[in-house]
């Protein structure tokens, strides 16, 4: 095959990253892992504050809500930002905001204010909205173009990662493992010690935030200190450059419907995740702590399917490939909803597997020919990850209606259903013909 001789011509298939990039891949490279940790220690946090501050699980997705409001308010103004001062500047801001929200996690926790967790979750997510509307464009930039879906699927399969360590570290650190029953909960409100329990709950998802704020911020200071390379559009004098217009991105629709796509998929993603353990213990009655860990081997998988991706898509078109595992996930969803209980366990466990390629994937081929809307671009299909806080809403409605967790993964599904259309047809780049900006 034509890519078992790549190394035989390097100036025909010249290398993944540009040459001379290796320190700033690896720092921009380690971000991905990091938001990793903060997007999936929600999945944690959503069955502690059920427990902390006696919540319904529709009511604790406003975890994910607050999270993912973060990136759609702040992805637009972090592309401004970049738009004007680069790539290096824009990601500085954002690890500074995602440290200031770890930060604040300590008070909120000694106020025992849920709505003050959910402010600082919605500070983390404004610094991940800069990191990932940077990081996701930087990558898919720097090098050759028709290698941008195997660079960010490279970079990307650092993410899982981060959610295994997130997972695991609140697996570990923030369950106690203590589980009430109704008549242990009589006791203790009976004894005058009920709101301690709930306090010492509430108490323990503080130290493993103050620890990810400091490593943030030590993250920050190496990026600031490292001269970071200029990608093609900043290679331009910056009287001459075309920064595009919003209005543009409208004549792009494989831009518009890849919007829709990563909507979708992280409504899928964060909806599967945020009640796996809901769903484990439902059916199974697994104690909270073997559930969390069900969870971690999920992420595993998860990052699994990053690595073998990127290496599948040597030898696979990336639309193809993904249009496979869309398949493959609505099948593994549809035998979670007909049979729930271990089998479903499993079918639940194996879709992260299958879903692992597709947010880079959807990211790269939704700003390719978008020139010098690449930014803008780039920065509304972060904004679209605010599916993230529709989808845990949605399977948590679905829930208080059908009282079936079963049932509230009919929202994922059809997800799956729109991603795989978007990888067999919504994703064909055509590039409109006339174009104000480049003219």
């Amino acid at each position: 095959m034509p890519e078992q001789n790549a190394n035989s011509n390097p100036e025909k298939h010249p290398p993944i990253f540009a040459a001379g990039s290796l320190l700033p891949v690896f720092l921009v490279t380690a971000l991905f892992m990091f938001w990793g940790i903060a997007s999936n220690l929600n999945d944690i946090l959503i069955k502690q504050f059920m427990k902390s501050f006696e919540l319904a699980r529709y009511k604790a997705a406003l975890v994910q809500f607050a999270f993912f409001l973060g990136y759609f308010f702040v992805a637009v103004p972090a592309a401004l930002v970049m738009r004007r001062f680069g790539y290096k500047a824009g990601l500085v801001i954002g690890l500074f905001l995602y440290s200031t929200g770890a930060f604040l996690f300590w008070p909120a926790a000694l106020s025992q204010k849920y709505g003050f967790f959910l402010f600082a979750l919605f500070v983390i997510a404004s610094g991940a909205a800069f990191l990932e509307t940077g990081a996701n464009s930087f990558i898919a930039m720097l090098g050759d173009p028709k290698y941008s879906e195997r660079r960010l699927n490279f970079s990307q399969a650092f993410n899982p990662l981060g959610a295994v360590i997130g997972v695991l570290g609140g697996t570990v650190f923030i369950f106690s493992g203590v589980e009430l029953n109704q008549q242990q909960v009589a006791g203790l409100k009976a004894a005058g010690t009920y709101a301690a329990y709930l306090h010492k709950e509430t108490l323990r998802v503080g130290p493993p935030y103050m620890v990810l704020g400091a490593v943030i911020f030590i993250w920050a200071i190496l990026i600031l200190k490292t001269n970071f390379p200029q990608v093609a559009e900043e290679s331009e004098p910056a009287d001459s450059r075309s920064h595009g217009r919003a209005l543009d991105l409208i004549h792009y629709p494989h831009f518009l419907q890849g919007v829709v796509a990563q909507f979708l998929y992280v409504a899928a993603q964060v909806g599967t995740w945020s009640y796996y353990i809901q769903y484990i213990q439902d059916y199974t009655r697994q104690p909270e702590k073997i559930a969390g860990y069900f969870l971690t081997g999920t992420l595993v998988a998860f990052g699994l399917g990053r690595f073998s991706a990127t290496y599948l898509m040597k030898f696979i078109p990336p639309t193809k490939l993904m249009g496979v595992y869309g398949v493959i996930n609505t099948l593994l969803v549809g035998v979670a909803i007909l049979f729930p209980g271990w089998l479903g366990v499993g079918a639940v466990f194996l879709t992260s597997f299958f879903m692992s390629l597709m947010f880079p994937t959807i990211f790269a081929l939704g700003i390719k020919e978008l020139g010098p809307n690449t930014k803008l671009g780039g920065s509304v299909i972060v904004m679209s990850v605010i599916g993230g806080a529709i989808g845990p809403l949605a399977m948590g409605l679905v829930f208080k209606t059908a009282h079936s967790m079963a049932l509230s993964m009919i929202v994922p599904l059809l997800c799956y259903v729109f991603v795989t259309y978007y990888a067999y047809y919504g994703s064909r780049v055509r590039v409109p013909e006339l174009n104000p900006v480049s003219a």
